[in-house]
Protein backbone atom coordinates (compact mmCIF):
# COMPACT_ATOMS: atom_id res chain seq x y z
CA UNK A 1 0.00 0.00 0.00
CA UNK A 2 1.32 3.45 -0.92
CA UNK A 3 2.07 5.70 2.07
CA UNK A 4 -0.35 8.58 2.62
CA UNK A 5 1.04 11.76 1.01
CA UNK A 6 -2.03 14.06 1.08
CA UNK A 7 -4.65 14.66 3.76
CA UNK A 8 -7.35 17.33 4.06
CA UNK A 9 -9.93 18.07 6.74
CA UNK A 10 -11.84 20.92 8.38
CA UNK A 11 -10.81 22.35 11.75
CA UNK A 12 -12.79 24.39 14.24
CA UNK A 13 -11.31 27.64 15.59
CA UNK A 14 -10.29 25.88 18.79
CA UNK A 15 -8.68 22.98 16.92
CA UNK A 16 -6.80 25.38 14.65
CA UNK A 17 -5.41 27.36 17.60
CA UNK A 18 -4.35 24.13 19.30
CA UNK A 19 -2.60 22.89 16.16
CA UNK A 20 -0.81 26.21 15.64
CA UNK A 21 0.52 26.06 19.21
CA UNK A 22 1.53 22.40 18.84
CA UNK A 23 3.52 23.10 15.68
CA UNK A 24 5.27 26.09 17.24
CA UNK A 25 6.18 23.96 20.26
CA UNK A 26 7.71 21.36 17.91
CA UNK A 27 9.69 24.09 16.12
CA UNK A 28 8.10 23.59 12.70
CA UNK A 29 9.26 26.24 10.22
CA UNK A 30 6.56 28.86 9.47
CA UNK A 31 5.80 29.68 5.81
CA UNK A 32 3.87 32.38 3.96
CA UNK A 33 1.08 31.03 1.74
CA UNK A 34 -1.67 33.13 0.04
CA UNK A 35 -5.09 32.92 1.74
CA UNK A 36 -3.60 30.91 4.63
CA UNK A 37 -4.24 31.53 8.31
CA UNK A 38 -0.96 29.77 9.00
CA UNK A 39 1.43 27.42 7.23
CA UNK A 40 4.39 25.31 8.38
CA UNK A 41 6.89 22.83 7.04
CA UNK A 42 9.09 20.11 8.49
CA UNK A 43 11.69 17.89 6.84
CA UNK A 44 9.02 15.60 5.35
CA UNK A 45 5.74 17.52 5.56
CA UNK A 46 4.10 20.75 4.38
CA UNK A 47 0.99 22.01 6.16
CA UNK A 48 -1.39 24.87 5.29
CA UNK A 49 -4.46 25.98 7.25
CA UNK A 50 -6.62 28.23 5.05
CA UNK A 51 -8.96 31.09 5.99
CA UNK A 52 -11.84 28.82 4.91
CA UNK A 53 -11.07 26.44 7.79
CA UNK A 54 -9.56 23.77 5.55
CA UNK A 55 -6.34 22.04 6.56
CA UNK A 56 -4.11 20.57 3.83
CA UNK A 57 -1.18 18.30 4.74
CA UNK A 58 1.24 17.03 2.07
CA UNK A 59 4.51 15.15 1.89
CA UNK A 60 6.14 11.87 2.88
CA UNK A 61 5.43 12.47 6.56
CA UNK A 62 1.67 13.00 6.13
CA UNK A 63 0.60 9.61 7.49
CA UNK A 64 2.84 9.91 10.55
CA UNK A 65 1.60 13.47 11.22
CA UNK A 66 -2.08 12.47 10.99
CA UNK A 67 -1.68 9.32 13.09
CA UNK A 68 0.51 10.68 15.86
CA UNK A 69 -0.33 14.39 16.09
CA UNK A 70 -3.47 15.50 14.25
CA UNK A 71 -5.83 12.69 15.30
CA UNK A 72 -4.80 12.05 18.93
CA UNK A 73 -4.00 15.63 19.96
CA UNK A 74 -6.14 17.91 17.79
CA UNK A 75 -9.13 15.95 16.44
CA UNK A 76 -9.10 13.47 19.33
CA UNK A 77 -10.34 10.66 17.09
CA UNK A 78 -8.71 7.74 15.29
CA UNK A 79 -9.91 7.37 11.71
CA UNK A 80 -6.84 6.86 9.53
CA UNK A 81 -6.98 3.31 8.21
CA UNK A 82 -10.19 2.60 10.14
CA UNK A 83 -12.75 4.42 7.95
CA UNK A 84 -14.49 1.23 6.89
CA UNK A 85 -14.47 -0.17 10.43
CA UNK A 86 -16.13 2.99 11.73
CA UNK A 87 -18.56 3.11 8.81
CA UNK A 88 -19.14 -0.36 7.26
CA UNK A 89 -21.60 1.17 4.76
CA UNK A 90 -18.58 2.44 2.83
CA UNK A 91 -17.99 -1.14 1.63
CA UNK A 92 -21.56 -1.87 0.49
CA UNK A 93 -21.99 -2.75 -3.20
CA UNK A 94 -23.69 0.24 -4.79
CA UNK A 95 -24.18 2.41 -7.86
CA UNK A 96 -23.10 6.05 -8.00
CA UNK A 97 -24.57 8.46 -10.58
CA UNK A 98 -23.44 11.95 -11.56
CA UNK A 99 -23.50 14.33 -14.53
CA UNK A 100 -21.25 16.84 -16.28
CA UNK A 101 -21.95 19.63 -18.74
CA UNK A 102 -25.08 20.97 -17.06
CA UNK A 103 -23.55 24.41 -16.54
CA UNK A 104 -21.58 24.49 -19.80
CA UNK A 105 -23.12 26.39 -22.73
CA UNK A 106 -21.14 24.47 -25.33
CA UNK A 107 -20.98 20.70 -25.46
CA UNK A 108 -23.18 17.76 -24.46
CA UNK A 109 -24.74 16.76 -21.17
CA UNK A 110 -23.15 13.53 -19.93
CA UNK A 111 -24.55 11.31 -17.16
CA UNK A 112 -22.49 8.39 -15.86
CA UNK A 113 -23.10 5.52 -13.48
CA UNK A 114 -20.55 3.34 -11.69
CA UNK A 115 -21.08 0.09 -9.76
CA UNK A 116 -18.54 -0.60 -7.00
CA UNK A 117 -18.00 -3.44 -4.54
CA UNK A 118 -15.44 -4.11 -1.81
CA UNK A 119 -12.85 -5.41 -4.28
CA UNK A 120 -13.18 -2.31 -6.49
CA UNK A 121 -12.92 0.02 -3.51
CA UNK A 122 -9.73 -1.74 -2.36
CA UNK A 123 -8.23 -1.33 -5.83
CA UNK A 124 -8.95 2.42 -5.73
CA UNK A 125 -7.67 3.02 -2.20
CA UNK A 126 -4.73 5.23 -3.27
CA UNK A 127 -5.82 6.07 -6.82
CA UNK A 128 -6.92 9.63 -6.05
CA UNK A 129 -10.51 9.17 -7.21
CA UNK A 130 -12.50 12.20 -6.03
CA UNK A 131 -15.14 14.63 -7.24
CA UNK A 132 -14.18 15.72 -10.77
CA UNK A 133 -14.77 19.38 -9.82
CA UNK A 134 -11.62 19.07 -7.68
CA UNK A 135 -9.52 17.86 -10.64
CA UNK A 136 -8.41 20.69 -12.94
CA UNK A 137 -6.45 18.62 -15.48
CA UNK A 138 -8.32 17.00 -18.39
CA UNK A 139 -5.39 14.56 -18.70
CA UNK A 140 -5.83 13.48 -15.07
CA UNK A 141 -9.59 13.06 -15.65
CA UNK A 142 -8.84 10.90 -18.71
CA UNK A 143 -6.32 8.74 -16.84
CA UNK A 144 -8.69 8.17 -13.89
CA UNK A 145 -11.59 7.42 -16.25
CA UNK A 146 -9.46 4.78 -17.96
CA UNK A 147 -8.60 3.26 -14.56
CA UNK A 148 -12.26 3.20 -13.50
CA UNK A 149 -13.43 1.56 -16.73
CA UNK A 150 -10.77 -1.17 -16.53
CA UNK A 151 -10.94 -2.01 -12.81
CA UNK A 152 -11.99 -5.69 -12.46
CA UNK A 153 -15.47 -5.95 -10.96
CA UNK A 154 -16.42 -2.35 -11.78
CA UNK A 155 -19.41 -1.88 -14.11
CA UNK A 156 -20.02 1.47 -15.80
CA UNK A 157 -22.47 3.23 -18.06
CA UNK A 158 -22.42 6.61 -19.82
CA UNK A 159 -25.32 8.44 -21.45
CA UNK A 160 -24.23 11.29 -23.72
CA UNK A 161 -27.01 13.73 -24.62
CA UNK A 162 -25.73 15.61 -27.69
CA UNK A 163 -26.75 19.22 -28.19
CA UNK A 164 -29.47 18.58 -30.78
CA UNK A 165 -31.08 15.94 -28.56
CA UNK A 166 -30.58 18.11 -25.45
CA UNK A 167 -32.35 21.09 -27.02
CA UNK A 168 -35.17 18.87 -28.28
CA UNK A 169 -35.64 17.30 -24.83
CA UNK A 170 -35.46 20.65 -23.05
CA UNK A 171 -38.08 22.09 -25.41
CA UNK A 172 -40.33 19.13 -24.54
CA UNK A 173 -39.63 18.95 -20.77
CA UNK A 174 -39.22 22.70 -20.08
CA UNK A 175 -36.92 21.94 -17.13
CA UNK A 176 -33.25 21.11 -16.65
CA UNK A 177 -34.10 19.12 -13.51
CA UNK A 178 -36.64 16.98 -15.37
CA UNK A 179 -34.08 16.35 -18.11
CA UNK A 180 -31.45 15.45 -15.50
CA UNK A 181 -33.88 13.09 -13.77
CA UNK A 182 -34.54 11.34 -17.08
CA UNK A 183 -30.78 11.00 -17.67
CA UNK A 184 -30.06 9.68 -14.16
CA UNK A 185 -32.94 7.22 -14.44
CA UNK A 186 -31.71 6.06 -17.88
CA UNK A 187 -28.23 5.34 -16.48
CA UNK A 188 -29.63 3.42 -13.50
CA UNK A 189 -31.84 1.39 -15.84
CA UNK A 190 -28.89 0.63 -18.12
CA UNK A 191 -26.74 -0.51 -15.20
CA UNK A 192 -29.50 -2.66 -13.75
CA UNK A 193 -29.63 -4.31 -17.17
CA UNK A 194 -26.00 -5.34 -16.57
CA UNK A 195 -26.56 -6.58 -13.02
CA UNK A 196 -25.51 -10.08 -14.04
CA UNK A 197 -21.98 -8.59 -14.14
CA UNK A 198 -22.29 -7.30 -10.56
CA UNK A 199 -21.17 -9.51 -7.70
CA UNK A 200 -22.70 -9.01 -5.21
CA UNK A 201 -25.71 -7.11 -6.59
CA UNK A 202 -26.01 -3.44 -5.58
CA UNK A 203 -28.08 -2.54 -2.54
CA UNK A 204 -28.67 1.09 -3.54
CA UNK A 205 -28.05 3.79 -6.13
CA UNK A 206 -26.74 7.17 -4.93
CA UNK A 207 -27.09 10.48 -6.73
CA UNK A 208 -26.99 14.17 -5.93
CA UNK A 209 -30.26 15.79 -4.92
CA UNK A 210 -30.56 18.43 -7.66
CA UNK A 211 -34.32 18.95 -7.38
CA UNK A 212 -36.42 20.15 -4.47
CA UNK A 213 -38.38 16.89 -4.46
CA UNK A 214 -36.64 13.52 -4.24
CA UNK A 215 -39.47 11.99 -6.26
CA UNK A 216 -38.27 13.59 -9.51
CA UNK A 217 -35.83 10.76 -10.34
CA UNK A 218 -38.08 8.09 -8.82
CA UNK A 219 -40.91 9.05 -11.19
CA UNK A 220 -38.55 8.74 -14.16
CA UNK A 221 -37.39 5.24 -13.25
CA UNK A 222 -38.79 2.26 -15.10
CA UNK A 223 -39.22 -1.34 -13.91
CA UNK A 224 -35.59 -2.38 -13.38
CA UNK A 225 -34.62 0.89 -11.71
CA UNK A 226 -37.39 0.52 -9.14
CA UNK A 227 -35.85 -2.75 -7.92
CA UNK A 228 -33.08 -0.84 -6.14
CA UNK A 229 -33.15 1.68 -3.29
CA UNK A 230 -32.55 5.22 -4.58
CA UNK A 231 -30.64 7.53 -2.22
CA UNK A 232 -30.49 11.23 -3.10
CA UNK A 233 -28.49 13.62 -0.99
CA UNK A 234 -26.64 16.90 -1.23
CA UNK A 235 -22.87 16.58 -1.83
CA UNK A 236 -23.35 12.96 -2.92
CA UNK A 237 -19.97 13.18 -4.68
CA UNK A 238 -18.29 12.62 -1.29
CA UNK A 239 -19.21 8.95 -1.88
CA UNK A 240 -16.47 7.36 -3.99
CA UNK A 241 -18.99 5.65 -6.31
CA UNK A 242 -20.53 9.04 -7.16
CA UNK A 243 -17.08 10.62 -7.42
CA UNK A 244 -16.08 7.92 -9.93
CA UNK A 245 -19.27 8.61 -11.90
CA UNK A 246 -18.45 12.32 -11.92
CA UNK A 247 -15.04 11.53 -13.44
CA UNK A 248 -16.55 9.35 -16.20
CA UNK A 249 -19.18 12.01 -16.93
CA UNK A 250 -16.57 14.77 -17.11
CA UNK A 251 -14.36 12.67 -19.36
CA UNK A 252 -17.35 12.10 -21.65
CA UNK A 253 -18.07 15.83 -21.72
CA UNK A 254 -14.44 16.77 -22.46
CA UNK A 255 -14.30 14.25 -25.30
CA UNK A 256 -17.64 15.42 -26.69
CA UNK A 257 -16.55 19.06 -26.63
CA UNK A 258 -13.28 18.17 -28.38
CA UNK A 259 -15.21 16.42 -31.17
CA UNK A 260 -17.35 19.53 -31.70
CA UNK A 261 -14.25 21.72 -31.81
CA UNK A 262 -12.70 19.44 -34.42
CA UNK A 263 -15.90 19.33 -36.45
CA UNK A 264 -16.44 23.11 -36.44
CA UNK A 265 -12.74 24.08 -36.40
CA UNK A 266 -13.43 26.48 -33.53
CA UNK A 267 -12.52 26.72 -29.88
CA UNK A 268 -15.52 26.23 -27.59
CA UNK A 269 -14.65 27.31 -24.02
CA UNK A 270 -16.06 25.47 -21.02
CA UNK A 271 -18.53 27.08 -18.65
CA UNK A 272 -20.68 30.14 -19.40
CA UNK A 273 -18.53 33.26 -18.89
CA UNK A 274 -17.22 36.10 -21.02
CA UNK A 275 -15.02 33.93 -23.25
CA UNK A 276 -18.05 31.74 -23.94
CA UNK A 277 -20.10 34.80 -25.00
CA UNK A 278 -17.32 35.81 -27.38
CA UNK A 279 -17.09 32.33 -28.93
CA UNK A 280 -20.89 32.13 -29.32
CA UNK A 281 -21.02 35.51 -31.13
CA UNK A 282 -18.14 34.41 -33.37
CA UNK A 283 -19.97 31.19 -34.25
CA UNK A 284 -23.14 33.08 -35.17
CA UNK A 285 -21.17 35.62 -37.22
CA UNK A 286 -19.30 32.93 -39.14
CA UNK A 287 -21.92 30.20 -39.57
CA UNK A 288 -25.30 31.67 -38.70
CA UNK A 289 -27.62 31.42 -35.70
CA UNK A 290 -29.08 28.12 -36.88
CA UNK A 291 -25.78 26.40 -36.04
CA UNK A 292 -25.99 27.23 -32.32
CA UNK A 293 -28.32 24.33 -31.62
CA UNK A 294 -25.73 21.87 -32.96
CA UNK A 295 -23.05 22.82 -30.42
CA UNK A 296 -24.76 24.59 -27.52
CA UNK A 297 -27.63 24.53 -25.03
CA UNK A 298 -29.88 27.15 -26.53
CA UNK A 299 -32.00 27.88 -23.45
CA UNK A 300 -28.96 29.64 -21.92
CA UNK A 301 -29.12 33.45 -22.09
CA UNK A 302 -25.80 33.24 -23.92
CA UNK A 303 -27.71 32.14 -27.03
CA UNK A 304 -29.80 35.34 -26.98
CA UNK A 305 -26.75 37.55 -26.52
CA UNK A 306 -24.93 35.76 -29.35
CA UNK A 307 -27.80 36.65 -31.71
CA UNK A 308 -28.15 40.21 -30.45
CA UNK A 309 -31.59 39.44 -29.06
CA UNK A 310 -33.00 41.05 -25.88
CA UNK A 311 -32.83 39.00 -22.69
CA UNK A 312 -36.02 38.61 -20.63
CA UNK A 313 -35.85 40.05 -17.11
CA UNK A 314 -34.44 37.68 -14.54
CA UNK A 315 -37.03 36.20 -12.21
CA UNK A 316 -36.46 36.92 -8.53
CA UNK A 317 -36.10 33.62 -6.69
CA UNK A 318 -38.30 33.20 -3.64
CA UNK A 319 -38.50 30.20 -1.38
CA UNK A 320 -41.95 28.68 -1.35
CA UNK A 321 -43.74 29.00 1.95
CA UNK A 322 -44.63 25.69 3.57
Amino acid sequence: MKPLSLHTCKLTEAQAAKLDAALQARHWQPRTVPHARFAYESAKTNLVFYQSGKLVVQGKGTGEFVEFLLEPEILQEAKLGYETVLNPELLLPRIGVDESGKGDFFGPLCIAGVYVNERVLAAWKDAGIRDSKNISSDKKISDLAELIRHTPGCVTDLVVVGNEAYNRLYHKMKSVNTLLAWGHARVIENLMGKRYQMNPPPVKAISDQFAASKSVIEKALMTAGREIQLVQRHKAETDIAVAAASILARDGFVQGLAKLEHQFQMKFPKGAGGTVDTAAKELVAQRGADQLGLVAKTHFRTALRAQGLPEPPKMEWRKKSS
